[in-house]
Formats: C-alpha cells, structure tokens, sequence
C-alpha cells in the first residue's frame, strides 16, 4: 500500500501557467499607448485594430491556457 504525495501542480502545470501570464502581459501591452497629452484633442489610435481585437483575443488566449493548465492538461500520452 503506497501512499505517494504528488504535487498539486506538475511541472509541466507550472509551465503552462507561466506561458498564460506572459501571453496576458503581451495583450496587455497591446493594449496600452495611444493617449492624447491634451485632452481637448480627440485621438483615433485609440481605436485600431490592435487595441479594439488584437489585445483582447491575446489576452482570452492566455485566460484559456491558464484553465488548461489550472485543470490538469495532460496533453499526449507518450
């Protein structure tokens, strides 16, 4: 009767978590930029296509590797 403690997250987990944070820092830093100093002045760089749809499907994507790596992604048994 063997007893072994295993690791709530495995190393391949821990990976998997750190690849969603950088793929979420990435998004977020699609994200940011295109502000105006003076605020009477209206700025359309606020909305292209990097911050209206780039940004936030990179961001959903890092949200979605973080669940699989949260839920235990096996991936292909070798």
């Amino acid at each position: 009767m063997e007893n072994k403690e295993k690791m709530a997250v495995t190393a391949k987990g821990l990976r998997l978590m750190i690849a969603g944070v950088l793929v979420m820092a990435a998004g977020f830093i699609l994200l940011s930029g295109g502000g105006s100093k003076d605020p009477q002045v209206f700025n359309y760089a606020m909305f292209d296509f990097r911050r209206l749809v780039a940004a936030p499907v990179v961001i959903l994507c890092g949200i979605i590797i973080e669940i699989a790596a949260i839920m235990g992604y096996r991936g292909k048994k070798e």
